[in-house]
């Protein structure tokens, strides 16, 4: 994939790498290691600091390795972390100081090795040792949509990125901040903590048409809660398609379906016939969760042999909540699609047009739905657009910034 925009991570962008930048070259660390080599004469070399400082126990993971140097500048840097691995980093421009980053894995040791050169073009090397901090316990992503086997890697424009986590995390800010998301068009987004083992990502505005996006949790040696950390890395690729947005009115009784702004087809339609609040179809921006030829349909809250139980083997649905609401073929109703209401929460459309619809919808495009009093809960299925992007925000631990196109 081609280097795209940089989103999450902090939600930093252009100013969240020019910091970085700055950081690398002119922030001070915790106190420094200095060391230098007598050369012949009695002159010295150059004059390295690192910190942590030598043989220094229990240092946090995310805590970063900074050398620096003084009458000289830093040839390379090396931590090495053994079966670990190594720490990469960034060298300011003027090679006065290199600085670490990402995380490193609990209870793991690491050997600092520098290579500077003195005014005079001598080199001289220098080794340092440190470890961190033993975790008890790890915590991994448990599952991350969208995913090639329930969704494919080509979605709609409303497509939010979920992450679950297999155990709770009480540090949201240090998971957060190493959660990114590129992607190949700008977009203005942030994470969205539900709660403590769900957070998700959605841009403030629809995804633009055709992007390519990637997500990147770095999480591996991440402190996830007391004593708990990242087990490992996880990167998702996956593309936008073209914009389709489907349009329908309870009280029209028909969807509209609009492809890159274009009208391509006209669907009458049947909702709920309330009565119950539970026959109401939901208004709201629905996005498409899953795609089933057949999907057998049971009376909500109502079992065999009550009043008002049915079980029902239904064809082309598309599902558009988690409280049984698809968009679906009901032959039986063709005759009240197009002027009323009698389903009992599905938007029921004819035979034809369910084959057409199931077959040119993508997981994640919006379906809007106006017109009844029953709403749409953000967290029934996928309802992240019914929150405006305050509300949004508002479950953020590091809220939206702007995005920078990469090169």
């Amino acid at each position: 994939m081609d280097e795209g925009v940089l989103v999450g991570r902090g939600a930093y962008g252009t100013a969240g790498l020019l910091a970085l930048a700055l950081l690398t070259a002119c922030s001070a660390g915790p106190a420094e290691d200095p060391k230098s080599v007598a050369m012949a004469g009695g002159a010295r070399s150059a004059s390295v600091g690192v910190s942590p400082a030598d043989k220094s126990a229990n240092v946090p993971t995310d805590q970063a390795v900074v050398v620096s140097v003084q009458g000289g500048t830093l040839k390379s840097v090396r931590v090495d972390g053994g079966k670990s691995g190594p720490l990469k980093g960034v060298l300011s421009a003027d090679g006065s100081r290199w600085r670490s980053i990402g995380t490193a894995r609990p209870g793991s040791s690491y050997t600092v090795t520098t290579v500077s050169v003195d005014g005079s073009g001598r080199t001289s090397e220098n080794k340092s040792t440190f470890s961190t901090v033993k975790g008890n316990k790890t915590f991994d992503i448990k599952n991350i949509t969208p995913n090639k086997d329930d969704t494919g890697l080509t979605v709609g424009v409303g497509m939010p990125v979920m992450i679950t986590f297999d155990q709770p995390i009480a540090d949201r800010v240090a998971v957060e901040r190493n959660l990114a998301v590129h992607s190949s068009k700008p977009v203005e987004g942030a994470w969205h903590w539900f709660d403590d083992q769900h957070v998700d990502f959605r841009p403030e505005k629809y995804w633009p048409a055709h992007t390519k996006v990637r997500v990147e949790a770095d999480l591996a040696g991440v402190r996830g809660g007391p004593s708990m950390y990242g087990k490992r890395n996880v990167r998702l690729d996956f593309k936008i398609g073209r914009s389709q947005i489907t349009k329908g009115s309870t009280d029209e009784h028909v969807l509209v379906v609009r492809r890159n702004g274009k009208k391509i087809r006209t669907m009458p339609m049947s909702a709920g016939q309330g009565g119950q609040w539970k026959y109401y179809t939901t208004s709201g921006i629905h996005l498409a969760m899953s795609r089933e030829p057949v999907t057998v349909m049971t009376s909500p809250g109502i079992g065999p042999g009550s009043a008002g139980y049915y079980q029902l083997t239904v064809y082309n649905t598309v599902r558009i909540s988690n409280s049984g609401e698809y968009v679906h073929s009901a032959p039986w109703s063709v005759g009240s699609q197009g002027n009323s209401n009698v389903s009992h929460g599905c938007v029921n459309i004819s035979p034809d047009n369910a084959s057409w619809f199931i077959k040119n919808t993508l997981i994640g495009d919006p379906i809007i739905i106006t017109g009844s009093p029953r709403k749409l809960e953000p967290t029934n299925g996928w309802g992240h657009w019914q929150e405006n992007w305050k509300q949004w925000l508002k479950w953020s631990s590091l809220k939206a910034g702007p995005t920078m196109v990469l090169r």
